[in-house]
């Protein structure tokens, strides 16, 4: 399916409609989760590197430009075939393990989540101020479950209302402590890692279940002493080190997209090369097995260029899906793929529940609500719960998709679409798949 001029993907417009198959090969964007952290934590080391990206989305050009506006990027360049190679230059020991910069910035965020919380807890232990903003969507977001806690260690750190803009007045000699956190969050889990590496002494963060574990495996390849036991993660400080040169793999949750597709359609067969295979992301792989799809994954493990494992999933389709119920530390581990696997349950024989997953109404939209209202739409019968949904198959039908502006969202539908789960599908804002994703579109058309 392409349009008259050929040049930009007729998909993109927005409208979907069923495929004959999905068949092909794809390399994805990077992982925005390690790549976040691949830029910042250079900016923080000693020394000097290059962090390769294969087609970032505008989250992770969000977080280049920051660290650029500090000084520790001192170039960004685009390569053949959409692969970004950024060059940092870090504070290093000499900053007590914290970013360049003069001080006073206000740093733009753009819609990038996992930035901000970065951020907060890595100027925290720097003794200079900036204010952190984003756009409308990142400023709704909540900021005081980091904030909070890191003020108990002797940061400065002002909210509007819990809210973005944010004031960090960095400190020096912040307090070693002992965090339990209420909320299993690998980005706050990750912003207190930061700060404690300001810290003198050891700080222990204790959450209540899974999360993923980006921070850990990077600053300990870097040769920072933090580790991760169980439910724990340990920081000993005040600590610096070396600045290491990367190549992010590709993005699971990227993939995902494709995997769910392939699962669905009845003539797929679609094999995803050098993804990121870090075990606290492969659950929705776990899911959909469970539920029936044909997956298989071959893994090469870290590399010297990464430490995060990489490999290669395979997804064919035509397998018929049952029915699942999803809940506790399982709805961590897909907690951002959750709409993705809705559509999955709108095709699987019975009815499916997800619970415990209150968290999806504070993402970039309401992904409980919008979730519900979309399956609804397609023709799928869905119940919304304060924590999650119940969903079972219908009748597919034609529908327009209101996104509030969440590239998963829009992806979920575009996929429901194009594996005959709805009709026809009006996506109202395709072009927010490109925060994380933006070769979506583009993909899609090679498959279909």
């Amino acid at each position: 399916m392409t349009d008259e001029v050929g040049a930009r993907p007729a998909y993109s417009s927005g409208t979907v409609g069923a495929a004959s198959s999905l068949v092909g090969g794809l390399r994805l964007p990077a992982d925005k989760s390690v790549a976040h952290r691949a830029l910042l934590f250079n900016a923080m080391a000693e020394g000097e590197c290059e962090v390769t990206v294969a087609r970032p989305g505008e989250d992770v050009l969000s977080m280049a430009h920051v660290l650029q506006a500090l000084g520790a990027v001192t170039s960004i360049e685009e390569g053949p075939v959409g692969v970004t190679r950024v060059r940092l230059r870090g504070g290093g020991t000499s900053k007590a393990a914290v970013l360049p910069g003069s001080g006073g910035e206000t740093l733009d965020c753009g819609n990038a989540g996992t930035a901000m919380r970065l951020l907060i807890g890595a100027l925290a232990g720097r003794p200079a101020s900036a204010t952190l903003i984003g756009d409308a969507s990142l400023s709704s977001r909540p900021m005081e479950r980091v904030a909070a806690p890191l003020r108990t260690v002797g940061a400065r750190i002002t909210t509007e209302d819990g809210h973005a803009p944010i004031l960090v007045e960095g400190q020096r000699g912040l307090l070693a402590t002992e965090h339990e956190l209420t909320v299993a969050s690998a980005q706050v889990i990750g912003s207190l890692t930061l700060a404690a590496l300001s810290a003198k002494g050891t700080t222990n963060i204790t959450v209540p279940g899974p999360t993923r574990d980006h921070t850990e495996r990077m600053l300990a390849w870097l040769g920072a002493p933090v580790r991760r036991e169980g439910y724990v993660t340990t920081v000993e400080g005040p600590a610096g080190f070396k600045a290491r040169t990367i190549d992010v793999p590709g993005d699971i949750s990227g993939a995902a997209a494709w995997l769910v597709a392939g699962a669905l359609h009845p003539d797929a067969h679609i094999v995803i090369e050098e993804v990121g295979l870090n075990p606290s992301r492969t659950g929705i792989i776990d899911v959909l097995r469970d539920m029936g799809a044909d997956i298989k994954v071959a893994s090469d493990g870290p590399t010297e260029w990464c430490p995060e494992p990489v490999g290669t999933i395979t997804v064919s389709g035509g397998q018929p899906l049952r029915a699942i119920d999803l809940a506790g530390d399982r709805v961590a581990d897909v907690i951002d793929e959750l709409p993705l696997i809705a559509m999955a349950m709108a095709a699987a024989e019975g009815v499916s529940t997800v619970s415990g997953a209150r968290e999806l109404r504070v993402k970039e939209s309401d992904r409980i609500e919008c979730v519900v209202e979309g399956l609804r739409a397609i023709g799928a019968n869905a119940e919304e719960r304060e924590d999650g949904w119940v969903v079972s198959r219908g009748s597919p039908q034609d529908a327009a998709v209101r996104t509030d502006g969440d590239h998963r969202i829009a992806m979920s539908f575009a996929v429901a679409a194009l594996t005959g789960v709805a009709g026809t599908v009006e996506i109202d804002d395709p072009a927010c798949a490109a925060v994380s994703y933006p070769t979506f579109w583009t993909d899609m058309e090679h498959l279909a």
